[in-house]
């Protein structure tokens, strides 16, 4: 287990200030300029140091702030209706976690947003409601509780509700943050407003989601999944038939990723999400890796510790994990299983070959907790 090192040892930067070295660092200011071995530990830790803390939102105390959004903003003034969460230690980026950025975006029955496309990918998994539906270039998807769906970078979009009777609220998840500090960014409003959506209802699932690929799928070279929505239902079935055939992970439980299925690899470039399932009773041990994950609980009830912090959870509730920290979590359910779904920047630390993981070395793999 990794401890604090000694800033003070060989081959650190162990300088100490004098009045002649304080004169220097003042001419190489005025130039723009300055000693990185003034800075050298700060920017080169001996483990990641994240900003980010672990956090818990309740969906029952944000839900009627959610709601209320509804009677004082107008969809075409605000453009996305959307309260976002927002780490403590993050304000400054507007992410939840690392570069991750969260929040619940409200529609209300008969509302449609207008499209646009941007830079940053984009993820959507649906909290309540059964009118919600998206126009990703073209392709009109509907989806309902529980569903995860994508709109990945630089594609035309918007959203809609229809239902007559009742708002949709559902969670967006984006690599905004990480956009920004690429300095990356770009925004489009389409040029009509409105894309002219296809005949056919969620075309791409009817292709892609059965577990066959068609003919002439070779042919896709888009660096994201050509598949843009996950039925719930589907995931259950199989989180359920692998629960059967597999123990799963001692630190996760049974997990699956929602995957490309022409590559096989994560659904966008920047951004991997999965279902995990916790059989009653389950307790997992601690582990901790490089990356940030978003959880929600999809199902059931828990608790998670988090860097020693016990954060308790049931169904809707969203909570953080930033890089590197320890995180276990456990069903409180002794009867049902308990089903947590999550979102990442694990392609982002792959590709750069930043992935680190390691395993809680005492107690069993279970850590103290306050």
């Amino acid at each position: 287990m990794t401890t604090d090192q000694d800033d003070t040892a060989l081959g650190r930067a162990r300088v100490s200030d004098t009045p002649e070295l304080t004169a220097y660092y003042g001419e190489l200011e005025a130039l723009e300029a300055g000693a990185l071995w003034t800075v050298a530990n700060d920017i080169e830790p001996w483990y990641p140091q994240p900003k980010s803390v672990p956090v818990l939102w309740r969906y029952e105390e944000l839900r009627p702030l959610v709601h209320k959004a509804l009677g004082l903003v107008r969809a075409d003034d605000a453009g996305r209706r959307v309260v976002m969460l927002v780490n403590p230690g993050r304000r400054d980026v507007s992410a939840a976690a690392g570069l991750l950025y969260t929040g619940l975006q409200i529609m209300g029955p008969g509302e449609a947003m207008t499209a646009h496309r941007h830079q940053a990918a984009a993820l959507r998994f649906v909290h309540e409601g059964t009118g919600a539906w998206t126009i990703v270039d073209g392709q009109k998807l509907k989806v309902g509780p529980r569903d995860f769906a994508i709109t990945p970078n630089g594609t035309w979009h918007e959203h809609g509700n229809d239902a007559a009777d009742a708002p949709v609220i559902w969670q967006d998840g984006l690599d905004i943050p990480l956009v920004n500090a690429l300095d990356a960014g770009f925004y489009e409003v389409h040029p009509e407003l409105y894309q002219q959506p296809g005949k056919v209802v969620n075309p791409s699932v009817l292709t892609y989601a059965a577990n066959l690929l068609p003919y002439g799928s070779e042919k896709w070279t888009r660096p994201y999944s050509p598949l843009l929505a996950y039925p719930w239902e589907q995931t259950y079935e199989a989180l359920r038939g692998l629960a059967k055939a597999t123990e799963g992970s001692p630190y996760d439980g049974v997990i699956a990723e929602y995957t490309n299925p022409v590559t096989g690899g994560s659904v966008m470039p920047t951004m991997s999400a999965h279902m995990q399932l916790l059989r009653p009773g389950q307790a997992t041990q601690a582990h901790r890796h490089t990356g940030s994950v978003i959880y929600t609980a999809a199902k059931g009830r828990g608790v998670s510790v988090i860097a020693g912090q016990r954060f308790e959870w049931k169904q809707g509730d969203i909570f953080c994990v930033p890089s590197w920290a320890w995180h276990e979590h456990r069903n409180l359910d002794e009867s049902e299983d308990a089903c947590l779904f999550s979102f990442n920047d694990f392609p982002v630390m792959r590709s750069l070959g930043f992935h680190r993981e390691e395993a809680y070395p005492d107690n069993g793999g279970h850590q103290p907790a306050s």
